[in-house]
């Protein structure tokens, strides 16, 4: 009888990250409110912690001297940090008028957010070695893209959250940002030089406490979401098409970004950069800006649907991309 390979099988298993978002979304449904009332333990309170903990050590992991030295290739950071911020959201926003009052616009604010959101940092970085790219121009655009989408990231859903819902305070979230995300971030690079050997210490540790508190944002949000009972009328051909989008946008922006790459000409090491760095989104971002901008919105949990499609289809496909590119003999298919 033939063995089974089970590096195969591992291959085409679910991230158990993954697994665990859809764990979160089930227990929601199961036993929606959890640690969401008056009680001593507040989750919501629990997570505030957390969020600005995340971007705290997020600082901490920042080197201000690797950032200042991986500038000189401004060619190719202009190339990734347009397309994330400014490209993605562009190829989303012509449809919002034809959705616009409609039942389904909630679904083209999420994948408006999901658009507006910065790239990933070790998943990008981690393919980009994979594959043979720039390992260190990945570095740097993963790490400032974090920086960039503190601001931008907000500023794009402001247009629409205070135009769209009479009680957006703009303000209170701006007070948010700065006192869970900008001056934790702020801290955790004063304090690097201090700390960076703690950090890589216990990187592995920080990251479980990442996911940990992603998924109890996962939870409260659909917790939300179904006991205002936001998914009741939304039909499963519905959630087919949402997924359908999701994976068409990032096959659009993984196009453009390999003909753009083609177009400046880039060698080989910054056009993989390119594409797996100027293609990819964040989650971790993506919960955390969620839990503090649409904070007490009832359909909060769709917010985050096109993000977890996003992340889970992304490091599939884009997995069997880098180990093909890093496997063969580069023929300029990048």
């Amino acid at each position: 009888m033939q063995k089974v390979d089970v590096s195969v099988v591992r291959k085409f298993l679910p991230d158990r990250f993954v697994i665990g978002l859809l764990l979160m979304i089930v227990a929601a449904w199961l036993k929606p409110g959890i640690g969401m009332g008056e009680g001593t333990v507040n989750l919501g309170s629990v997570i505030d912690v957390g969020v600005a903990l995340i971007f705290f050590f997020y600082g901490l992991k920042l080197n201000p001297e690797k950032i200042r030295a991986g500038m000189s290739n401004w060619q190719m950071h202009t190339a990734i940090q347009l397309t994330t911020f400014l490209i993605f959201p562009l190829i989303v926003l012509p449809f919002y008028p034809l959705l616009k009052g409609t039942p389904y616009e909630i679904f083209w604010m999420g994948m408006f957010f999901l658009a507006a959101l910065p790239s990933t940092v070790s998943s990008s970085v981690v393919m980009v070695s994979i594959a043979g790219g720039n390992i260190p121009g990945a570095i740097f655009n993963a790490s400032i893209s974090g920086i960039i989408g503190i601001v931008m990231t907000p500023l794009w859903m402001g247009i629409f959250l205070a135009s769209g819902s009479g009680s957006f305070d703009f303000s209170s979230v701006i007070l948010q940002l700065v006192t869970q995300i900008i001056l934790p971030v702020a801290g955790g690079l004063l304090l690097h030089r201090f700390w960076v050997r703690w950090v890589s210490r216990y990187g592995r540790q920080l990251a479980l406490f990442d996911k940990t508190i992603i998924l109890l944002i996962v939870y409260e949000s659909f917790s939300h979401s179904f006991e205002s009972g936001i998914f009741s009328n939304v039909r499963v051909w519905v959630l087919a098409g949402l997924f359908g989008c999701v994976v068409a946008l990032f096959f659009v922006v993984f196009g453009l970004t390999g003909w753009l790459a083609h177009r400046l000409r880039f060698n080989r090491e910054d056009r993989i950069t390119l594409l797996f760095c100027g293609s990819k989104k964040s989650l971790v971002h993506g919960s955390v800006f969620a839990s503090v901008l649409f904070a007490g919105i009832s359909g909060s949990g769709i917010f985050l649907l096109p993000i977890m499609i996003y992340h889970a289809f992304q490091l599939f496909y884009i997995s069997l991309v880098a180990r093909k590119a890093g496997a063969e003999v580069f023929s300029g298919s990048f």
